[in-house]
């Protein structure tokens, strides 16, 4: 019934959608920068458009020395930064010492209101860069200002921001995903505490959940408070019907008994069969609500060495002549998880029927077996009897079933083992022993041992 983990889910929710607001955020940091950077260089060039129109208003010589930017970019060649002043049939006056053996790419587009044009296009080197073209009117001629900037120094500082900035939010990723872990952590204690605290009554360390929660799991601890509660009366209720209800059947039963006793005849022989096929009804299935409430009853539990120890030397005294070997485990053995008088009931039977059939040599060993439903309490009890052969083996098992009628015994106790095994959840198997005779593995819910004290 577990499906994953609330702790982890809430991680990995939070990580994923981490992961998308730091990488978005990354993009968009470095497209601002980007827009930044285009938008600061653009101004420049624009300042130096208005710089060189400025030089040739006040020289009107397009060829004049006078006109020349300061900027000692554009006295180196390939930089990709450029600027000429051509006339509009494209004859070149004016020029930066940059411009070297190259003719810089003509721009589209129209100008804008303060009569400047711009576009983007790549040089004789491959170097990308901005280019702002105005015209300005000196007399009845008319000459282009071109000024271009590198936008490939743009890209490159926008991919060393990209870097730098994905390397910064991965780090406040780590951080925040391990805020989230420790957050995660801090959020479900308390529901571990509510888990332990019902593991508490299942173990029979308390009678309810006790304890402070939070608003969302105070009503969760409430209302297992309550079903247990309910649970308790129900039983209670079960029990006291079940018992009303057996009682009353007995003095009509025994009357008819009585009455067929006094009578001849096959009408009588009839009767007195049916009354004493009811009575035996009655008595199991009370026998049988009788061990459905007291092993439905939470919270008990018995320690299986102490029981077994003591089974042993009640059977050493009632079969003398059998060696009963008890094999006592080490003190981790987990405990019983139900009642003392029941492990007493379905080992005691067990343990009994193996003296009855041993020819004087039963073996008793306890350990603790992990399976799929977790931890199980193993009693193997193994006898040099004559064992018994696999299809009889699964007709013992079945009610009132008794292959020797000259052994004393109703056949009964092995029902109520059976009947025992099945309450608890557990698992009964006959199957042969070492010992050449049968060996018995009854497997039993467990409960932890911490906290446990022996009585």
């Amino acid at each position: 019934m577990r499906k994953g983990s609330i702790a982890a889910s809430l991680f990995w929710l939070s990580a994923g959608w981490l992961i998308v607001a730091l990488v978005a955020t990354g993009f968009l940091l470095t497209d601002l920068y980007s827009r930044a950077l285009d938008t600061s260089l653009s101004e420049t060039l624009e300042f130096h458009v208005e710089s060189l129109a400025g030089d040739l208003l006040e020289s009107g010589d397009p060829l004049s020395q006078a006109i020349a930017l300061t900027d000692p970019r554009f006295d180196r060649p390939r930089s990709g930064w450029y600027w000429t002043i051509r006339d509009a049939d494209g004859q070149l006056y004016n020029l930066s010492t940059s411009v070297v053996g190259i003719v810089l790419p003509a721009i589209e587009g129209l100008a804008d209101a303060s009569g400047m044009r711009t576009g983007v296009v790549d040089d004789a080197f491959g170097t990308r860069i901005r280019v702002v073209e105005r015209a300005v009117t000196i007399g009845a001629k008319t000459y282009e200002i071109v000024v271009t900037g590198s936008l490939s120094e743009v890209l490159k500082l926008v991919d060393d921001f990209r870097g730098q900035t994905f390397i910064v939010l991965g780090a406040v990723g780590a951080m925040l995903a391990i805020m989230s872990v420790i957050v995660a952590r801090i959020a479900m204690r308390p529901i571990s505490r509510l888990s332990k605290a019902i593991e508490r009554v299942r173990e029979g360390d308390a009678v309810a959940v006790d304890g402070n929660y939070p608003n969302e799991i105070a009503p969760l601890a409430e209302e297992v408070n309550e079903l247990l509660r309910s649970n308790a009366q129900i039983i209670e209720r079960a029990k006291s019907q079940v018992g009303n209800l057996a009682h009353g059947l007995k003095t009509p039963i025994a009357v008819l008994r009585n009455e067929a006793a006094a009578k001849k005849g096959a009408l009588a022989d009839v009767v007195s069969a049916e009354t004493e096929k009811m009575s035996t009804m009655v008595s199991t299935y009370l026998e049988r609500a009788r061990l459905a409430a007291r092993t439905s009853v939470v919270g008990k539990k018995a320690d299986s060495t102490m029981i077994m120890l003591r089974l042993t030397r009640v059977m050493r005294k009632i079969h003398p002549d059998v060696t009963v070997a008890f094999q006592r485990p080490d003190a981790s053995l987990p405990w019983f998880r139900g009642d003392e008088a029941d492990l007493e009931e379905m080992a005691g039977n067990l343990l009994d029927n193996a003296c009855k059939w041993s020819k004087g040599q039963v073996g008793v060993r306890l350990s603790a077996e992990r399976g799929d439903t977790g931890v199980m309490l193993l009693i193997r009890i193994d006898d040099n009897g004559p064992g018994l052969s696999e299809e009889d083996a699964q007709k013992v098992l079945r009610r009132g079933v008794r292959l020797d009628e000259k052994t004393p015994g109703s056949g009964l106790g092995l029902d109520i083992v059976k009947e025992l095994v099945d309450v608890y959840g557990g698992s009964l198997q006959l199957t042969r022993s070492a010992l050449g005779g049968l060996l018995v593995e009854l497997r039993l819910p467990t409960s932890r041992l911490t906290g446990m004290t022996k009585s």
